[in-house]
């Protein structure tokens, strides 16, 4: 009976002691369990962590074929994440977020660190995101220089080779037959006399050819002097004449500039007293300015869909309107003003004599009325020169009898709102003189 309990005793202390060991065991495993996945966790190591086993399994004989053939399928499982993550990157710079989730993921799923080891040198396509980025930066400083640059291509070409040349084959004769006089004579007549500059920068985009024709010195340096007349003889302190066009302050003549005056005004009292009307009063001030100095000038309550058409041509019907002759003056405040001068366009009238056949009548005494106008330009937003403040406003009456001239000048209060610019396209869809 003693026998037997000791068996029974050794035989449990014998299934403890395997118990124990068997969960060291698993324990040993674990732990290297962790270690190699925290060693394939550390940045810029291997999705695998086997890069230095073929060099140790060398020894091992047929193990090496196996380890080879797993390392090449981790190198692609992660060339595959990288393309995948890297694509990801560019929808989400484009935008589309969705998309950029779904590529995310699907690199996530092959090799979960891929973060760590993207190192932005390749797009997916094969070209380099870095190489794009120095890529860029020429492109951006050859644009500092393209006309230099275009002309140079020029050069180095044949003397055969024209201006412009047609992409396909053409049995019409194509526009680069053309001497370079008669498309400079052209582009002129794009520019037009209304100062068109606008439609001669649409033009430079055609070919490189057209954008050197469009950059001709002689061309800005007439519009510079259509402008600002004998004050601009100096270029300094711009490096070009078309420099000076978009940095000096000037008027603009591809639209009108526009003003919106709201007041309240009251009414009349009601013949039985019990209230007082009270009215809502709204006008505009248009202001057309001309390259050859000239201005025109309406106030009228109605709304520019119905007036902005009229003010195309100087030769407009409209009674109402006011021209003149303006002139820019720059400050030694360093601030650009416009004074103009304007009147009532002069109508003359023929004399009816019957008026005066059975008694005789004395005539009024003519005058002429002038108004004086003084605005300061200025820039709001994103647009240049597209406001004008009012700072002078004033009525001269001249009479013609003595000569004498009466001023009456107004107070330039809240009643004189800004005029802001706005572009008309039909005022430069057709071209009447060349520049």
């Amino acid at each position: 009976m003693a026998e037997a309990e000791e068996d029974c005793h050794s035989d449990l202390v014998r299934t403890d002691d395997n118990e124990r060991s068997s969960e060291a065991n698993l324990q040993a495993e674990l732990q290297m369990f962790r270690a190699q996945w925290m060693f394939e966790l550390a940045p810029g190591m291997s999705s695998s962590g086997l890069e230095p086993l073929p060099c140790r399994a060398s020894s091992r004989g047929p193990g090496v074929k196996s380890v080879d053939a797993r390392g090449k399928q981790e190198i692609a499982k992660e060339e595959k994440a990288k393309e995948l993550f890297l694509k990801a990157v560019e929808e989400e710079q484009n935008g589309a977020l969705y998309e950029a989730i779904k590529f995310y993921r699907l690199a996530m799923q092959l090799v979960p660190d891929i973060e760590f080891k993207i190192t932005y040198t390749r797009s997916p396509d094969g070209d380099g995101v870095g190489k794009r980025c120095v890529e860029d930066n020429k492109e951006d400083d050859k644009m500092a220089d393209l006309l230099s640059d275009f002309q140079q291509q020029l050069t180095l070409q044949e003397s055969s080779v024209k201006l412009c040349q047609p992409e396909v084959d053409v049995s019409q004769t194509h526009i680069s037959v053309l001497p370079m006089e008669v498309l400079m004579y052209i582009f002129r007549w794009v520019v037009s006399s209304d100062l068109d500059l606008r439609s001669l920068e649409q033009l430079s985009l055609v070919c490189r050819g057209f954008y050197i024709c469009a950059r001709d010195p002689e061309i800005w340096h007439q519009v510079c002097l259509k402008i600002w007349g004998r004050s601009c003889n100096k270029l300094v302190p711009y490096a070009s004449w078309r420099e000076m066009f978009l940095e000096r302050p000037r008027v603009r003549f591809d639209g009108v500039y526009i003003s919106k005056t709201k007041y309240i005004r009251q009414g009349e009292q009601s013949l039985d007293g019990f209230y007082r009307a009270w009215h809502q009063v709204e006008y505009y001030r248009y202001l057309r300015f001309f390259p050859d100095g000239q201005v025109m000038m309406l106030t009228t309550p109605e709304d520019p869909p119905s007036i902005v058409p009229r003010l195309r041509t100087k030769n407009t019907r409209t009674d109402a309107i006011l021209l003149g002759h303006y002139r820019l003056s720059q400050e030694t405040d360093n601030q650009t003003k416009v004074f103009a001068v304007i009147m009532k366009k002069k109508e003359e009238k023929p004399i009816d004599y019957h008026k005066y056949r059975y008694f005789r009548r004395v005539p009024a005494q003519e005058t002429d009325h002038s108004f004086h106008v003084g605005l300061q330009l200025c820039s709001s937003g994103r647009q240049r020169f597209n406001k004008l403040v009012w700072i002078h406003h004033s009525c001269h009456i001249t009479y013609k009898s003595t000569g004498e001239t009466a001023v009456t000048t107004f107070d330039i209060d809240k009643m004189y709102t800004p005029l802001f610019f706005a572009r008309v396209k039909s005022f430069t869809a057709f071209s009447e003189k060349p520049l």
